[in-house]
């Protein structure tokens, strides 16, 4: 066991734990006060399936095409600035797309939506993985798990907002004001100087220096980058499924009342909450790898058995095992692609992150175009599969601390 993990982290590193978690529970509440207020739009501006579906697109197509500059960005800048900056810009674009009144305006400003939430994704996670440097022990499954709750918080205020026939303009103006402030209030505590710092080219307490801590195996970082990327787009598979696909699949191939078959995604986003809450002390336990084979296991086996024998109940079981299995995923590709060696800071993150959503973007039309060929239980065989990508992938995750 190494000194860090004995070190009690100073009030400074506490502090700036709190700041990045209030960060990730920001961007997961701004959007989330969006999405409930999608279909008063789409009849508000008058449009049908095909345009409101190019529409909704922008968001991801800007985030995919801002999200390489992010890297830069975060280096130039810093990546509590870049953070809470873009989390500012994310917020006028939101209240730009709900006070819209032409999808040309609406798309746009969901294209300086996606592209702002590209950097703030970048640049938090930057953030969380230097303030778990400082700690010594895994915490970045525990920000994942505070972004859940702040898209938890963000679709209940919008259910609220409606409820209460609250008007999109002042509704969303709230929501950007309340947020921006609590980014703003962030960013004083968030951790000062470089992003490199002095203490990581040095070693401290025991510690070798960043890139000398691990190297990647056989000299080849762009294999260990490629794999890390599968690792994360596996992840981000599994939520899309849940997100897009277990509703549907639910109500119309099984039948499920309109109520009980959105238990599906309820139950994979409930799951894969409580596993990103132990996911860190099970890391710390286990080991990266160790996590994440166990969980490609239960995620796989869980969701496979569901398909092979079709009920109701047992495909809640397999989506909520779907959850649980993944939940640890993408932090996990972050955390090992931000310290890959030969790589300037940042980019290997950024890489990850824009390779994941390039994946998430492209999922959807997959599933659905086998669903169409075949069956939507078919297309859901993605889920399964994606567990056995992460399988084959686990092998550049490190393996327990020592």
């Amino acid at each position: 066991m190494t000194v860090d993990v004995l070190r009690r982290p100073a009030l400074t590193e506490r502090r700036a734990r709190v700041a990045v978690a209030a960060l990730f529970f920001t961007n997961g509440a701004l959007f989330a006060n969006l999405l409930p207020r999608y279909p008063q739009i789409k009849a508000d501006l008058g449009i049908g399936n095909a345009a409101y579906g190019l529409a909704v697109a922008a968001f991801p197509a800007g985030a995919i095409a801002a999200g390489l500059a992010a890297g830069v960005v975060v280096r130039r800048f810093g990546s509590a600035r870049v953070a809470v900056g873009g989390t500012l810009l994310t917020g006028v674009g939101i209240l730009a797309a709900g006070l819209a009144d032409s999808v040309a305006l609406f798309a746009g400003a969901l294209l300086l939506a996606g592209a702002a939430d590209a950097f703030t994704d970048v640049a938090q996670n930057a953030h969380g993985l230097r303030v778990q440097r400082r700690y010594g022990r895994s915490i970045i499954n525990s920000f994942h798990a505070i972004w859940s709750i702040g898209a938890v918080t963000g679709g209940s205020m919008a259910a609220a907002a409606i409820a209460l026939d609250v008007s999109r303009g002042w509704h969303l103006l709230f929501s950007a004001v309340v947020f921006a402030l609590a980014a703003c209030v962030a960013l004083r505590f968030c951790l000062p100087g470089p992003e490199t710092e002095p203490e990581e080219e040095a070693g401290v307490e025991g510690r070798a220096p960043r890139q000398a801590r691990r190297a990647a195996p056989g000299g080849r970082t762009s294999y260990v980058l490629a794999a890390l990327v599968l690792i994360a787009t596996a992840g981000t598979l599994v939520e899309d499924a849940g997100s897009s696909w277990a509703t549907l699949y639910l109500s119309d191939s099984l039948h499920a009342s309109v109520a009980l078959a959105a238990s599906g995604y309820v139950a994979l986003v409930g799951a894969q909450f409580v596993g990103r809450l132990i996911g860190d002390r099970l890391v710390d336990r286990f080991g990266q790898r160790t996590v994440a084979r166990c969980g490609a296991l239960v995620a796989a086996a869980g969701m496979g058995l569901a398909l092979a024998v079709p009920t109701v109940p047992g495909t809640i079981l397999g989506f909520a095992a779907a959850g649980f299995g993944v939940a640890t995923l993408v932090p996990a590709a972050m955390h090992e692609a931000d310290e890959l060696p030969g790589l300037k800071p940042g980019l290997g993150l950024t890489m990850v992150s824009w390779l994941m959503r390039l994946g998430f973007l492209l999922s959807p039309p997959i599933v659905g175009l086998v669903a169409d060929a075949t069956s939507l239980r078919v297309g859901l065989l993605v889920v399964p599969l994606a567990g056995v990508l992460v399988l084959v992938c686990s092998g550049v995750l490190q393996s327990r601390r020592r």
